[in-house]
Formats: C-alpha cells, structure tokens, sequence
C-alpha cells in the first residue's frame, strides 16, 4: 500500500481563509439556478411518495453553532499567517462576537493587509466577507449572513454525503436522504419498521487518527512478545499486513477540514484527498519536520488504511491516500474521515415508523 502526499503551495489569507471557508462554494453559487430547483422539486416528490409506502423517517440536526467556530477559527488563524508572512505588526488579535478582531496601529499596516485581502478575493463574491474598520487601528472581519448561510448548505450537503455513504457501507441501500430545512436532514427507508439500525450506524463515532509507527521492533515481533510501551499493533485496512503504531494520535479527525474521493494526476487511480485546517497544517508541519524518514500510520476505526515514509516536511496542509482503492472504497475512506471531521456532528432529532397510506 502506497500514499502519496503532495505538498501544496497555499496563497496568502485569504486564498484559503476566504475560498475553502467563507466564499460562496460552487453549490451555492448554482443554489438559485432552474436546475437545481427542479432537482430539489423532484427529490422532494420522490421522498414524499416513498413515505406514503410506509417505513422508517430518521430527521437529524447538523451543528450550526459548531460550523460558525470552526470557520471563523480558521478565519483568525489564516489572518495571523498573512500577517506573520507579510511582516505587519500586530497589536492584537482575537475572536469576537462572530468575527476577528485585530488591531494594528500603523495606517501602512492596516492598508496592506486590506491589499492582501482584496487580492485573496479577486474573482470571489464581494459579499462573501464583511470588512469593518473601527478606527484607532481596530479592524474587524466577518463572514456575511449570505456567506454563512452558504457554508450551511455545504456542510449539510457534505453531510448528505457521508449519510449515504455509510448507509451503504452498512448494506442499507434503498433510502432517500434530502436537506429538511435550513439545518436539518431526512432519512426515509420504504418497508424499514426498525429505524434503531440505522441510528445505531451513526451512533458509533468513526475514530480518526494520524500516528507514529514505532520501529523499535517488528509488527510481528510485538505480537508474538510484548509490544512497546505506549504502542499497539494494528491490522491494514486492505492487506494482511500489520502495523506497529504509536498509541498517541499526533492530529486526528478535529484537525481534517475537508475529505473526499478523487482520481491520481497521470494514473488515474482512485485515491482519497484530505486537507487539514489552520491547526492540523500548523501540526502535520512540525510531524513531518521531525520525523523525515519515518513511516506514519492514517487509521480510521483501528485498521491502517496507509502507511507511507515521510519523504519532507508537508507544509501545505493536504494530501492523497493511495492504496489500490477501487472508487467505491475511495469514496469510503473519505466519507469515514469526512464523517469524523464534520464541524457539524449530527444530533438526532426524531426517528419513528411511518406506517403505509391506506389505499383508496
């Protein structure tokens, strides 16, 4: 099993603070379009005469209040790289009320990072960020209503995503799942009366790990003895190898921002992309600047889905997992870490068994 981690320039702030986390994503740039009024129309039709067969409607909450601090987080972590890129002094800086606040006392300073962050946006929706100048140096920054709403629908539709992809990883094939509102999502499966199968699915949290593998001894060896202190040995996701990892995490899913399926420039294979936000790239930094030469273990549920050597220092924050997947089990593999990376966990908010409509 081979994976390939591609270290990935990243522009200045706002390139990702404002692309990856407050700029209206390309779902919502299409959101208004016929197409996807008529999508959304004909799903909703579907969905609704599925239920007059009678089955099970799950309706689950994705965490709002948990997106907003992970975007403006990320947001404040991206402002303080620009500013320590760029060399402007900082008196200040600070999450408040929804936003960022810094201050910076020299008027230069402050013009400067305006010229980062209108250079960041080119080509990117004007309304996507609010800039606020609040005068003695403070200056503020937050992402407007129509931007947040935005991300909402992209995180639900993200959520969407990995709803489905676990239910067919547990087998459970035929379900229509569509947004319930601005925040909510609907599960319906025909002909289910135990809706508990399907909650249980996502009731067990999907762990998320990336870790050290120890190279004091062999996979083998330490199962046939003891393994090292704060060490365990664990089985590969694909192969019949086993590994020999550290049982402390250096990041796991809370630093992933984004996962998804996708193909290898030049060999088209299937592969799993990640991308780690503000605090995971800062981490996987300093791991990979520590460890070059060292294998590290990417385990999702105790089983090492790859395990590649640490060629350089990865400073771009993302990467591809490789290991002669077929899509399906790209699509898996992302969808697990997607699912324990979502900054909006579900919350279960109904389950209950819809019996069949009564025929005329």
């Amino acid at each position: 099993m081979t994976t390939s981690l591609r270290n990935r320039t990243t522009p200045l702030i706002v390139a990702l603070a404002m692309a990856a986390v407050i700029a209206l994503p390309r779902t919502a740039l299409a959101a208004d379009s016929q197409f996807d009024k008529m999508r959304a129309k004909i799903a909703a039709f579907v969905g609704d005469k599925m239920e007059n067969l009678g089955g099970s409607r799950i309706i689950y909450k994705v965490d709002s209040d948990g997106l907003r601090k992970s975007v403006v987080t990320d947001l404040r972590d991206d402002v303080y790289k620009t500013l320590r890129e760029g060399k402007i002094a900082l008196a200040g800086l600070a999450i408040r009320d929804g936003g960022v606040e810094l201050k910076i006392a020299d008027a230069k300073g402050r013009e400067e990072l305006k010229r980062k962050l209108a250079s960041a946006a080119e080509g990117l929706p004007s309304h996507a960020l609010k800039v606020t100048d609040g005068g003695d140096g403070l200056v503020r920054l937050a992402p407007t209503d129509a931007a947040s709403a935005a991300r909402l629908r992209d995180l639900v539709e993200d959520a969407i995503a990995m709803i489905e992809q676990r239910l067919k990883d547990a087998g459970i094939k035929l379900a229509s799942v569509q947004p319930d509102g601005a925040d909510r999502i609907r599960i319906f499966l025909p002909d289910m009366m135990e809706p508990e199968r399907v909650t249980a699915v996502f009731a067990r949290e999907v762990k998320v790990s990336f870790r050290l593998i120890d190279l004091s001894m062999s996979a083998e060896q330490a199962q046939s003895g003891t393994p090292p202190a704060g060490a365990e040995v664990l089985p590969g996701f694909k192969d019949k190898q086993f590994y020999l990892v550290a049982k402390d995490s250096a990041l796991d899913g809370d630093d992933v921002s984004y996962a998804g399926p996708g193909f290898a420039a030049g060999t088209n294979e299937p592969i799993a992309s990640f991308r780690f936000n503000g605090r995971g790239t800062r981490r996987f930094a300093h791991v990979t600047e520590e460890n070059i030469g060292k294998p590290f273990a990417i385990v999702l549920d105790d089983k090492v889905i790859s395990a590649p050597v640490i060629r350089e220092p990865i400073t771009g924050g993302s990467g591809q997992i490789s290991g002669n997947f077929t899509l399906e089990e790209a699509s898996s593999v992302a969808m697990m870490l997607r699912a324990g990376t979502l900054p909006g966990h579900l919350g279960l908010v109904e389950q209950q068994v819809i019996r069949p409509a009564a025929k005329p």
